[in-house]
């Protein structure tokens, strides 16, 4: 290990050469996948209009019994699930639902989509994901919904959550378009609440070949409304001839076939890649739990991480800096720990009650804000200061741990981390100094207006 920092002319810990498509490229491409796609091209079946016969309608059935739910509906996108299930729940325009604050904005947007009003609630300080006690504090009498996401493949205390809206009458979504293949209790996620959105992002732990989404549920109704919506709200079940005739208004969000077929390959190698992907994160977080100041992503006992995203935390008091910023200790360990060749990079930098559209109420022509009985709402991202904090000493290691071949490369950025903590002292003058503003600030006020 060099002992001079590369960010200050040292040699690089970890060498180019080693960050190898073999070991970080996803999805992992096999023959099972080219065989599949080829398939469909044989059958001639291209989309979700298959007579139950084809790949989009396999991959319903397949998704349903991994999960353990009656029903699977195959869609276009991640966002477009999450919008077809509050759309099949008819909730009325101007309702409130519950959204997590610290998230990604395809969790809100589906929400303004369809006129309802998202009510921010910040985050467990440990789990980074819905915190129930908050989102009990935030349900007024127009509250009608709590979207639970699974951040980073975590998934949310879905017992809490599932007990609190059943306390308060509400609907509980799953968002788990970063945890598939996670289990609570021993269940797998998407398959506790009322109805459950996934994605297939050609970058997520069940990817397709480009986009997808998948709508489960344990509710036939729910189910059929969300097929209805799927295509023209027409009645394309199994069995039926298609006779163009449009039982609600709704738009096409429907699965090629081809994604479809590619995703079955990959659901088929699910849970082997992560035991593997859970191995080697594991022993990288080891690693770097031994380094003072470093907080690595915590996991109950009684559910299992996707390891989607890592999201490492930074205390300088910890690490023998108490008169560093926490934001500039992070700030200047991102410079530093990606001169080493560590992918390092902020995430989610804004909650999303500061994105600028949030803060300009940029729906549709000001809507639902502006819809009759709606009361008049003032998003603040000072009233969710977990999800601050957690922005300002954070940075994440995104996609390169999915391959399941990435645990020698894990370690070798672990040998990065500890060359950066050996040279802190180095370090500490940099971050007293730096010019530093917080993350949300800078993103902000270089956003461009409408």
């Amino acid at each position: 290990m060099s002992d001079q920092l590369a960010m200050f002319g040292g040699r690089r810990e970890v060498a180019r050469a080693e960050n190898t498509r073999e070991r970080t490229g996803w999805p992992v491409v096999t023959e099972a996948e080219r065989e599949a796609v080829l398939g469909v091209f044989d059958a001639g079946l291209y989309t979700s209009n298959d007579g139950g016969r084809g790949a989009v309608s396999g991959l319903q059935r397949d998704w349903a019994a991994y999960t353990g739910v009656r029903f699977c509906a195959a869609v276009a996108n991640g966002t477009a699930a999450l919008e077809l299930s509050l759309a099949a729940l008819g909730l009325e325009p101007g309702a409130e639902v519950l959204v997590p604050a610290l998230t990604f904005i395809g969790s809100a947007i589906p929400v303004v989509r369809r006129l309802l009003v998202p009510v921010f609630v910040d985050v467990d300080p440990v789990t980074y994901t819905i915190d129930p006690a908050a989102a009990e504090a935030a349900i007024t009498p127009r509250t009608r919904a709590i979207i639970a996401v699974h951040l980073h493949g975590l998934p949310a205390d879905l017992t809490a959550l599932r007990a609190l809206a059943d306390k308060h009458g509400l609907h509980l979504v799953e968002d788990a378009a970063q945890a598939q293949g996670a289990r609570y209790r021993g269940r797998a996620v998407a398959s506790f609440g009322d109805i459950n959105a996934v994605s297939l992002n050609v970058v997520k732990n069940l990817p397709t070949c480009g986009e997808g989404g998948l709508v489960t549920t344990d509710d036939e109704e729910l189910h059929e409304r969300v097929v209805l919506h799927r295509q023209f709200g027409e009645d394309l079940r199994a069995g039926r001839d298609r006779d163009y005739i449009s039982r609600v208004l709704a738009g096409n969000e429907k699965l090629s076939a081809v994604q479809a077929a590619f995703t079955r390959a990959q659901l088929s190698r699910l849970d082997a890649n992560q035991a593997a992907r859970d191995r080697g994160v594991r022993a990288f977080l080891a690693r770097l739990a031994e380094l003072p100041g470093v907080i690595t992503p915590h996991c109950p006992p009684d559910r299992t991480h996707a390891w989607h995203i890592l999201r490492l935390r930074f205390d300088p008091a910890a690490a023998g800096l108490p008169d560093v910023r926490p934001g500039a200790f992070r700030a200047v360990l991102a410079r530093a720990l990606k001169a080493e060749g560590v992918p390092v990079q902020p995430y989610q930098v804004v909650p999303l009650p500061g994105q600028p559209a949030f803060q300009r109420l940029a729906g549709f022509g000001g809507y639902p804000w502006r819809l009759p009985g709606v009361a008049p709402v003032s998003y603040r991202i000072e009233d969710h200061p977990v999800s601050l904090a957690v922005i300002e000493d954070s940075l994440t290691v995104q996609r390169v741990h999915l391959n399941p071949a990435a645990a020698p490369l894990l370690l070798r950025f672990a040998d990065a981390f500890a060359k950066v903590w050996a040279n802190l002292d180095v370090l500490a003058p940099v971050a007293r100094a730096v010019d530093y503003r917080p993350p949300w600030q800078a993103a902000t006020t270089t956003a461009v207006s409408a």
